[in-house]
């Protein structure tokens, strides 16, 4: 990321230096170890440091975190050195460059304002386009990130922790718009047809007409350069920005002004959408990453956005460049409804653009009502429509089977191109236009062909001379066809006829979907009994696709043959054999016969993964897709922890099975279990109704309800078990106002909420014991807080609260208290002394703690120093201690029975002896080494460490002194 002259960069650079005292402060003595601590790339944290370029600000969100400094300071001079391009002040545009960029943006307008649309009209293929602004549905992007913890706060949820609680990666997912704001460098992952090119097309006309959604205002005035890699990379070199309209074909090329595009570029006014890394052949990708490392730094002020298959990169492949990756998710029920209801009204204006039937649009309305039905009714079905590609599929099929439609994925693709290729002329008398007639079969062995070789050589863009010539040498052997043409003429006629081929431009071609190309390539593959390419590509992740579909089109012993191979691999590479075997899993699911040896093999396999014991294993057999639904446990016979991973796992996969399947642990008391279940996060994809009626009124466990959408606060259930709810989100107090039941809640937490102002939404929670806000910076009305009686108090504090309010909760026993701002002191927060339980954040100070005089609990998210020590001594019954980091003891103290000390490191045990004669109760969670010797003396102590913990001289204590737990 750039910044604006002077001023912007004098603030990086000061950005810079405040962070490289943070590290000198909290003694981190190097990049590697602060990014360690960060989880961020090496380079990220270094190019953060050196002041030469501006971090993300997200990235300077985590640094501030993990520095444990006040983020508001930080943040406002990023604010300093960046603005938006436009407003950042005028900008010098020669005026032949101004001429020539409104022609360029009504040119990338008109260009791409049309999407192909399958089967749209069945009777000319060059109606099958569809108008973006209808077109577009905003799916939703997903982003991983790493769990906060703020206080004792779950950053992702809102909920508290507790003892037990599985951790794991926070899953934000939002719509498209939101997702891609307040960035400038993103990666988009998703599968064959999930949306990624039309995102690109989206984001491309809408800066060029100027229409972008109020979330990414920043970018309006931006000239757009929509670039499939697939065409950049048939160059010998990848091109530079003055080469990108001709490389494109563009028309305009020749009348670009010299100069302009770097000028574009170096001001930060371009938007570069790079589609397409996975079709990039695998060798070739460091290659392409360095030509876009280059281009990042001669060009950091410009947008960048580039889109990929999921597994065809790894993860963070672009993190050391600042890039934030998103994934497409499946579409929900709601999505594929809504593109059921678009792709409908475009076929029904279409049919009278033509002065269709009447019955026609009649038809197309019952066919829509038929189709939503099916979907809804089977799971197969459903899965099948979760990408726009598959969705269209779905629909051109019910239109032109009238209503009957295969059952599975195979099926499907043959069904498809059976339509595609030959029914769809033959069914409205198109016979021969171009006076080339070809049956199906031929089309498909001459498509296979092709297809066949362009995987053999990596491509998924040819010139149109090589498509001619795979073409050439496949007619001698079918002289019916040789006879009705020359190879450029057949290949005309395919492209003109099938709808399964395109040109992208004059010169080249390619097929339609990747998807159509991974099918008849596979079966090529396995008709010419290709068996030494599929084991060959196993490990590329781009062929997992083709090695699926090949068991699909295989015979019985040549299914068993590829699958073997797949698990032979996988048992002699370390670094390939989860993936390979869960994609001999995977490839199951299309076998329709299996010699059951080979069956039994892969589920030996397979044994290893299942049931899930890591969020990791969780992520690695949801991303093979539904079949793992039909591998998974339980909930019998599996621990707590076990179910909840299989939850996890049914979550992440998706789609109209996720409730039935869950149905089966309703009964599973485990609290591991519901925490997954009630995670809003995991659950936002599915409908909310159906499944809080289905899954959370069964709730066995009080482990609370975290929420996210509006569709989840209005069908929260009103259940004894999920009597706290977390709500976390932008959510006004009009639309908090419709949780069900709220008056009956006893605890409400709101989290990450810059919407709400004050508390009166409070007036309507007469049972409420329990509240909270954490991240909520517009808060500054606590008023409303006088409302309820409250026991139970959880709080983010900021500057400018009105805090006075809290003196008057004289029935208040446990409060938590943490902020992201340095200065505060326990002094400085009007406490009641009622107050038995406290948690205090590690930048508060702990001065004025001694007149809470009831305290009898209490923990620290710190190291207690020397000063803390003393006011300590000052608490007649504190009786339980919890914190992390050293101990500096000045002094006994005698009241203290029960100890935590959060950290790995231990501070002398000898020092802990002597701190707290009256001990009797000693947890380390997180110790890893444990010398006992100390204890040696002690009487009536118990000491639990984790169970993998190692004791050396625990003969010095008596039995059951040191007691490992789970």
């Amino acid at each position: 990321m750039g910044s604006e002259g002077p001023e912007g960069q004098a603030a990086v650079e000061e950005l810079a230096s405040r962070l490289r005292q943070l590290m000198a402060d909290r003694r981190i003595d190097g990049v590697e170890t602060l990014a360690v601590r960060a989880e961020l790339g090496r380079t990220t944290v270094s190019q953060a440091l050196n002041g030469r370029r501006l971090p993300s600000e997200r990235t300077v969100r985590i640094l501030a975190r993990t520095l444990r400094a006040p983020v508001p300071p930080l943040l406002d001079l990023h604010r300093r050195a960046t603005r938006p391009t436009v407003s950042a002040g005028p900008v010098e545009v020669p005026p032949e460059h101004r001429e020539f960029e409104s022609r360029y943006v009504d040119y990338v307008a008109e260009r791409h304002r049309r999407l192909d649309i399958i089967g749209l009209d069945l009777r000319r293929p060059e109606r099958s386009k569809w108008p973006l602004d209808t077109a577009y549905l905003s799916l939703e992007l997903a982003e991983t990130r790493h769990r906060e913890h703020p206080g004792g706060w779950h950053g992702a949820t809102g909920r508290l922790d507790g003892p037990g609680r599985l951790d794991g990666p926070a899953i934000r997912v939002q719509r498209a718009e939101q997702a891609l704001a307040g960035s400038r460098r993103v990666l988009v992952r998703g599968g064959a047809g999930s949306g990624k090119t039309t995102l690109l097309q989206w984001l491309a006309v809408t800066t060029a007409e100027h229409r972008l959604p109020a979330e990414l205002a920043p970018l309006t005035g931006s000239i757009p350069f929509l670039l499939p890699l697939r065409t950049l990379v048939r160059r010998p070199e990848l091109p530079r920005p003055d080469e990108f309209l001709t490389v494109l074909g563009s028309p305009l090329a020749a009348a670009q002004p010299p100069g302009w595009a770097d000028t574009v570029m170096a001001q930060g006014r371009a938007m570069v959408l790079l589609d397409g890394i996975d079709e990039v052949a695998e060798a070739a990708r460091a290659g392409t990453k360095r030509w876009l490392t280059d281009l990042l730094a001669a060009y950091p002020r410009a947008y960048y956005a580039t889109t990929t298959r999921p597994t065809a990169v790894d993860e963070g492949w672009l993190a050391g460049e600042d890039f934030r990756e998103l994934t497409v998710r499946p579409m929900s029920s709601r999505d594929v409804g809504v593109f059921v209801t678009r792709w409908h009204d475009a076929a029904r204006a279409d049919a009278a653009r033509i002065d269709a039937a009447p019955e026609e649009a009649e038809a197309l309305t019952v066919l829509e009502a038929q189709l939503k039905d099916a979907v809804r009714a089977q799971p197969d079905l459903a899965q099948l429509a979760t990408t726009p590609l598959l969705c269209a599929l779905v629909c051109a099929l019910n239109r032109d089977r009238h209503g009957h439609l295969p059952g599975d994925r195979m099926s499907l693709y043959a069904a498809a191109l059976a339509m595609l290729m030959v029914r769809r002329d033959e069914e409205r008398d198109i016979l021969d236009p171009e006076g080339i007639r070809l049956t199906e079969a031929q089309s498909s062995a001459l498509l296979q062909r092709l297809a066949h070789w362009m995987l053999r050589n990596g491509y998924i863009e040819v010139d149109r001379a090589d498509a001619e010539q795979v073409v050439a040498d496949a007619l001698p052997a079918m002289p019916q066809v040789e006879a009705q043409g020359t190879a450029p003429q057949i290949l005309r006629h395919l492209l003109a006829r099938t709808g399964l081929l395109r040109q992208p431009t004059e010169e080249t071609v390619d097929f339609v979907h990747r998807t159509f190309q991974d099918y008849l390539g596979a079966k090529a593959a396995v008709e010419a009994r290709d068996f030494g390419l599929l084991d060959k590509q196993s490990t590329d992740s781009t062929w997992e696709d083709v090695l699926r579909m090949a068991v699909g089109h295989a015979r019985a012993e040549e299914r068993a043959r590829i699958i073997r191979k797949l698990l032979t691999r996988g048992d002699r590479t370390a670094k390939h054999r989860t993936r390979l075997h869960l994609l001999a899993a995977a490839c199951l699911m299309y076998a329709t016969e299996l010699d059951p040896a080979v069956r039994e093999a892969v589920t030996e396999r397979v044994k290893g993964l299942l049931p899930p014991r890591s969020h990791k294993q969780a992520e690695e057999l949801a991303a093979c897709g539904r079949f793992v639904l039909d591998l998974l446990p339980g909930p019998e016979g599996l621990s707590d922890a076990e179910q909840s991973y299989v939850a996890r796992t049914v979550l992440r996969v998706g789609g109209d099975a996720v409730v039935p399947f869950l149905k089966r642990f309703r009964e599973s008391r485990g609290g591991l279990l519901w925490n997954v279940l009630t995670d809003g996060e995991l659950t936002r994809g599915i409908e909310a109704d159906e499944y809080s009626r289905e899954i959370l009124a069964h709730c066995k466990a009080p482990v609370g309800l975290a929420i996210h959408t509006l569709e989840q606060i209005r069908a929260a259930p009103v259940v004894e078990t999920l009597n706290q709810l977390y709500v976390s989100g932008d959510h006004t107090s009009a639309q908090l106002a419709e949780i069900p039941g709220l008056s009956e809640r006893r605890g409400l937490f709101l989290f990450g909420n810059e919407l709400i102002e004050d508390l009166e939404i409070l007036r309507e929670c007469r049972a409420l014991s329990s509240f909270g806000v954490f991240g909520c910076p517009s808060l500054r009305d606590l008023s409303g807080i006088r409302s309820v009686s409250l026991e139970h108090l959880r709080i983010g504090l900021y500057r400018g609260m009105s805090i006075d309010v809290l003196s008057g909760l004289h029935g208040l026993r446990e409060f938590e208290v943490t902020t992201d701002e340095f200065g505060w002191s326990i002094r400085d927060i009007p406490i009641p002394t009622s107050v038995t339980w406290m948690n205090v954040a590690s930048t508060i100070d702990l001065e004025g703690i001694d007149r809470l005089v009831e305290l009898s609990h209490l923990e620290v998210d710190d190291s207690l120093g020397m000063i803390d020590w003393w006011e300590l001594r000052r608490l007649p019954k504190l009786s339980k201690l919890r914190f992390s980091g050293e101990l500096e003891p000045t002094a006994e103290l005698p009241t203290v029975e029960e100890v935590t000390i959060e950290n790995s490191a231990l501070p002398d045990l000898s020092l802990v002896c002597a701190a707290f004669p009256s001990m009797h109760s000693l947890w380390l969670p997180h110790c890893e080494s444990l010398d006992v010797e100390p204890f040696a003396g002690s009487s009536g102590l118990t000491i639990q460490v984790p169970r993998m913990t190692e004791v050396r001289n625990a003969d010095r204590l008596p039995p059951d002194v040191v007691i490992q737990r789970r």
